[in-house]
């Protein structure tokens, strides 16, 4: 492997605002290199600099001879009335030259990316093709370096796993800002943590994201070693340079200079050591409600359009329940949050909710954000102090607690980052006592040290939570159970995250296999015509739907075995169901493969 690209000493500010310096990086081929960051650390100018898309104040970055750098930033943006042919097309137009047939590569990447209708409108695609659109630009061009800004934001699971799956598959050299630590774990070979925390602003450790945390922890404690041994050697200059008129006359100026820059390094150094500290305070205020039924929805249905979301739909919130909701974009996941929280009605079906029950809702899209606010405004919109717990606090420590510095009180709140409007979203919600929070992607543009936080507030809140996130690492962590919404209508609640992905997996099956191949002019004639099914097959195939349905009868017992609450207290018993219910859905899985093939001999006979 050759070097690719390599970064020396860069420095990037702004007037008010040091953003990174000294900031240095050393990339090979097929380097996979995720990088994060706290917000406002300067992630995505560091990329753009490195794509050169901007210069640095000071420092130096080489690129090998004719490479070509890619930059996928975090909101696509395509040309209006743009179809995926035409948008890869357009992309190919500013290498001028470069590429003889831009319509065949053009239509050669959308086919390898997946795409089988070139001439869809894009606003008619999910953010999950869209963001796979603007993969199929940037690679159509060939680059040499793929540097991608938080490509996880507003996907769904699916569209993650799709992408995890390209960047693990892709032999590019790449660089990957994003906050998604299960993301990172499985995509990268190196990771890149952007903070002031480390000498020359940047901390790199090759290998997966756990291999990062113990090199980070380690390199955190030889830091703290290092202050406290020259915390020592500086108390002893302190006590040296005291010394009467007679020892100052005796002095060697070098030791003075010397002890001198000892003091300024251990400044620095607890400057550094103090800098990971700097985190978002969140603490959601409950109730003390001692309700046990929170919440139900009693037979729910809703549909939007000609779409069923989900039909007779049945669950019961209770105190310390949390939720995960799983399903696809479109699925209905917000449409479900905005029923429980009386934004929309049913269309059959109840819904009953204990008496002055407090619902706080975190909506994905900041409809509650006035944007033409200033940050003062919009935290304290009356006066300069915010009730919180029944004490009175100044907006400045307000503001402080979710690291927004004094001098940002007038920015109005369109100004500020992702990250910075959603931290914004939740300190509003921590003035409202609740009794359910219904957080719609609360994880989107926050930083890591952010989500940490905010998942030891949700552990820690009493009353009942229902989290919609593309964030696998805080749906484990958070979800005691999960609601999955397939998108043709059925929702079922699942013990595991493991459940879920088998029950789509199964669903999956179901749907190819009721749909029958059509069939060419050229497929009806030849040898295909001639094969026919063995009286023993026909036997197996007459028989094969009552076989499914046997099958997915036990299924659905052992899932009813394995959701009862006293199954957890009986270990061995639940390993047996569990290892039956495993066997059991697997038998369904190969009898729905085995009717596709017979299906198929049937069809062309």
């Amino acid at each position: 492997m050759g070097t690719i690209l390599s970064a020396s000493d860069i420095t990037k500010a702004f007037p008010a605002n040091v953003l990174f310096e000294g900031v240095s990086l050393h990339m090979e081929d097929g380097d996979r290199v995720g990088m994060i960051g706290p917000n406002g650390a300067g992630k995505s100018s560091l990329l753009k600099i490195l794509a050169g898309l901007d210069s640095p104040d000071e420092g130096e970055v080489v690129r090998r001879r004719n490479s070509r750098m890619v930059y996928i930033q975090q909101d696509d943006q395509f040309h209006e009335g743009a179809t995926p042919l035409s948008a890869v097309i357009r992309s190919l137009e500013q290498d001028a030259g470069m590429h003889s047939d831009p319509d065949t590569s053009a239509a050669i990447t959308l086919s390898k990316l997946g795409f089988d209708d070139f001439e869809k409108p894009v606003h008619e695609l999910s953010g999950g093709w869209r963001k796979r659109l603007a993969i199929a630009c940037a690679i159509a061009r060939e680059p040499d370096v793929l540097l991608l800004d938080e490509p996880t934001n507003h996907l769904d699971l699916d569209g993650v796993l799709w992408l995890e799956s390209f960047v693990r598959q892709s032999r590019l050299a790449m660089i990957f800002v994003t906050h998604d630590r299960v993301f990172l774990e499985n995509s990268a070979t190196a990771i890149m943590e952007l903070s002031k925390a480390y000498p020359g602003g940047t901390f790199k450790a090759n290998g997966n994201y756990s291999e990062f945390l113990r090199r980070k922890e380690a390199f955190l404690d030889s830091q703290e070693a290092a202050e406290s041994a020259l915390a020592n050697k500086v108390r002893r200059d302190t006590a040296w340079l005291r010394q009467g008129i007679q020892g100052r006359q005796t002095r060697n100026k070098t030791q003075v200079e010397a002890a001198g820059q000892r003091r300024d390094q251990l400044k620095q150094t607890r400057n550094r050591i103090a800098a990971p500290e700097q985190r978002t305070a969140i603490d959601f205020q409950a109730t003390e409600r001692k309700t046990n039924k929170l919440l139900g929805l009693h037979g729910v249905t809703k549909s939007m359009g000609d779409k069923m979301l989900f039909e007779s739909l049945e669950v019961m919130l209770s105190p310390g329940q949390r939720i995960g909701l799983l399903g696809v974009n479109g699925s209905g996941k917000t449409t479900l949050l905005r029923l429980m929280n009386e934004e929309l009605a049913p269309d059959a079906g109840t819904i009953k909710k204990a008496t002055d029950l407090r619902v706080v809702t975190f909506s994905q899209h900041r409809s509650t954000l006035d944007l033409h606010q200033t940050l003062q405004e919009a935290l304290c919109p009356v006066g300069d102090m915010v009730e919180y717990r029944g004490k009175m606090v100044h907006v400045t420590g307000w503001a402080k607690r979710f690291l927004f510095e004094p001098d940002q009180l007038a920015t109005t709140v369109g100004n500020l980052s992702g990250g910075e409007q959603a931290r914004l979203l939740i300190a509003n919600l921590m003035l409202t006592p609740a009794d359910v929070l219904l957080l719609d992607e609360p994880t989107n543009d926050l930083d890591i040290p952010s989500m940490e936080v905010l998942e030891l507030a949700l552990l820690e809140f009493p009353g009942a939570i229902v989290l919609v996130t593309h964030d696998r690492f805080m749906l484990e962590r958070i979800a005691t159970e999960y609601l999955g919404i397939d998108g043709h209508g059925g929702a079922r609640i699942h013990q595991t995250y493991e459940q879920w992905t088998k029950a789509r997996s199964m669903l999956d099956d179901r749907t190819q296999a009721a749909v029958k191949p059509v069939r060419s002019a050229s497929d009806r004639g030849g040898a295909a015509r001639t094969r026919k099914l063995s009286y023993k097959e026909r036997r197996e195939y007459e028989s094969m739907e009552q076989s499914i349905l046997e099958a997915e009868e036990i299924v659905e017992q052992l899932e009813a075995s394995a959701a009862d609450p006293d199954m957890v207290n009986d270990h061995v018993k639940a390993a047996e169901v569990y290892g039956l219910l495993s066997k059991a859905q697997e038998k369904v899985r190969v009898l729905y493969s085995r009717w596709t093939e017979l299906d198929a001999i049937e069809s062309n006979s």
